[in-house]
């Protein structure tokens, strides 16, 4: 049964195209927010954003992560939209244009909520003013998370921390070095972490679902720390901060992993909402906007291919590819769980059964060309199969209401064990433990008597299968300086999968080295903006 989250009144209602054309048609909301109630239903409009089509709703969980060496769009060709994920793009993308003014309609939306909290709650009683102070913590955060998107994805921006500034005319803005913004961002987390309850110690929320939490901006700094101490940056001092960011989180024991990988998956397509191991999470339930209609493309763009009917299902086309050569290289893969839990060898007929994909895995990995022909453009992620996991679920042509993950603990778990690895250049007890905890989930053994570089190594494998398809892997390979390599080496190794596999592995022909690692800033916007430049290469 699906939980209602939000009704949010559109109270901050303000729109834009893009920097230079904010519409600043923002209601009045000082006379508004005379108590603690109201100023929570602004706030719940700044988390709406999370759900925006050109953010987690589409472009910065599905679209934008595509093109690495676990999934590619499907099809051979870069027509229309495939042009992103095949890295064939210019400055003036509209896709580009549409998440970077989404961020910065977040951003402001965040700074309005900020200001106007500020002033407000001098007039609040005294436990209003706790719930406020956890809302302000709260606001932080998520403009933080905001930030570091924006700086992830597009390198050195332009910070604005007030409304006013987002006012000012486009040709005084000034970009920022990427490390200033992380600066920010982490200013803004440690304020928040300092204020936030544990989820499962709040009591200033009559509903904390879906809400930041301490241990979820504990979990982005860690996140954001190994990000800053990697490229563009590579400020490797932030590895003694992950690390300390991280360790009172794991010591805890607020948190841990789901005893069943497989519950994970069953969670997110049904609204289940599970603080013990999702840390950061966007619900895409219908309810979350007014019209009722489902907002999310989880499951439709990444999900198992399923026929239309005339009755409760509407048609799942699978627009992810995953690329074959990922599943043989897992080790161990008989003995990983989640191996036969990530790939769908398989569609579904007219009566939504199992269709096997030609001879299936087994034929794939240790058969000849001909058993690996049928998997050219035909093997998809099968964490999101509505058809298995979903009880009832809301769709219609392009969107559904299945959830998305944007931080689970198993990620601080390697984050917490590749900081400590990279800080003593050897990997330590701690290090073990926190790999281990996510290598015994999955039914492996434990890791022991690595050197550093094998642990790195181990690290970053564990990674890849633990969370595959959710968005990570592209800037993890960003982060570690490894993202044209990746491409190149998948691209050589799909040569010799199949003769015909880099029919449709077309990112492995568009990359540049030293230029996809970002992406550009939208040439609208920088023709404006006078006094910054473009990214390297664009």
């Amino acid at each position: 049964m699906k939980k209602i989250i939000y009704s949010v009144a559109a109270v901050l209602a303000f729109a834009s195209c893009s920097l230079d054309e904010q519409s600043f048609t923002e209601m009045e909301v000082k006379d508004y927010m005379k108590n603690a109630s109201e100023a929570e239903t602004v706030l719940l409009g700044v988390y709406e954003n999370l759900s925006d089509e050109h953010m987690y709703g589409y472009h910065l969980s599905l679209y934008f992560t595509l093109g690495t060496d676990q999934a590619v769009v499907s099809g051979g060709s870069t027509d229309s939209w495939r042009n992103v994920p095949c890295n064939f793009y210019s400055t003036s993308a509209a896709q580009v244009q549409q998440t970077w003014a989404a961020l910065y309609n977040a951003i402001y939306d965040a700074n309005s909520f900020i200001e106007k909290l500020s002033a407000a709650a001098h007039d609040y009683s005294p436990v209003e003013q706790q719930k406020a102070a956890v809302m302000m913590a709260e606001a932080r955060a998520l403009r933080a998370m905001f930030y570091f998107d924006l700086v992830r994805w597009y390198g050195n921006v332009v910070l604005m921390t007030s409304t006013e500034q987002s006012r000012q005319h486009p040709s005084t803005f000034v970009q920022s070095p990427a490390a200033e913004v992380y600066e920010f961002i982490e200013q803004e987390l440690q304020y928040a972490i300092k204020i936030l309850p544990y989820a499962s110690e709040d009591t200033y929320r009559a509903s904390n679902s879906y809400r930041f939490s301490k241990a979820a901006a504990m979990g982005l700094l860690t996140k954001v720390y190994c990000t800053w101490a990697g490229y563009p940056v590579y400020d490797e001092t932030k590895w003694q901060k992950a690390v300390t960011t991280a360790k009172p989180l794991v010591e805890s024991g607020k948190h841990g992993l789901l005893e069943d990988y497989e519950k994970l998956w069953y969670n997110t397509t049904n609204g289940v909402w599970n603080p013990k191991e999702s840390l950061i999470e966007v619900p895409f339930y219908a309810n979350v906007i007014s019209s009722g209609d489902p907002v999310g493309r989880i499951g439709k763009w990444n999900g198992v291919p399923a026929p239309q009917r005339k009755t409760d299902f509407i048609r799942i086309n699978s627009y992810w590819y995953v690329i074959p050569t990922f599943i043989s290289q897992w080790k161990d893969y008989t003995k990983d769980i989640r191996w036969s839990l990530s790939f769908a060898d398989y569609q579904y007929d007219d009566n939504l059964n199992k269709k096997l994909i030609g001879k299936g895995f087994e034929a794939a990995i240790n058969g000849t060309e001909s058993d690996r022909k049928p998997f050219n453009g035909k093997l998809y992620p099968a964490k999101w199969d509505l058809v298995k996991y979903a009880d009832t679920f809301l769709s219609d042509a392009n969107y559904t209401n299945t959830n998305w993950y944007i931080l689970r603990y198993s990620d601080v778990l390697l984050l917490y064990a590749e900081a400590l690895n990279e800080l003593g250049k050897a990997p330590t007890d701690d290090a073990y433990e926190a790999i281990n905890i996510v290598r015994r989930r999955a039914g492996l053994s434990d890791l022991s008597g690595l050197s550093y570089e094998q642990f790195r190594q181990a690290v970053r494998d564990e990674r890849s299968h633990e969370l595959c398809f959710e968005g990570h892997r592209k800037q993890d390979l960003i982060r570690w300086g490894i993202y044209y390599e990746s491409i190149m080496q998948t691209r050589n190794d799909l040569n010799q999968w199949h003769e015909q596999a880099n029919n449709y592995y077309l990112v492995g022909q568009y990359t540049v080295k030293g230029k996809h690692e970002l992406l550009p800033i939208p040439q609208r916007d920088l023709d404006l903006m006078t006094s910054c430049t473009q990214n390297p290469n664009w």
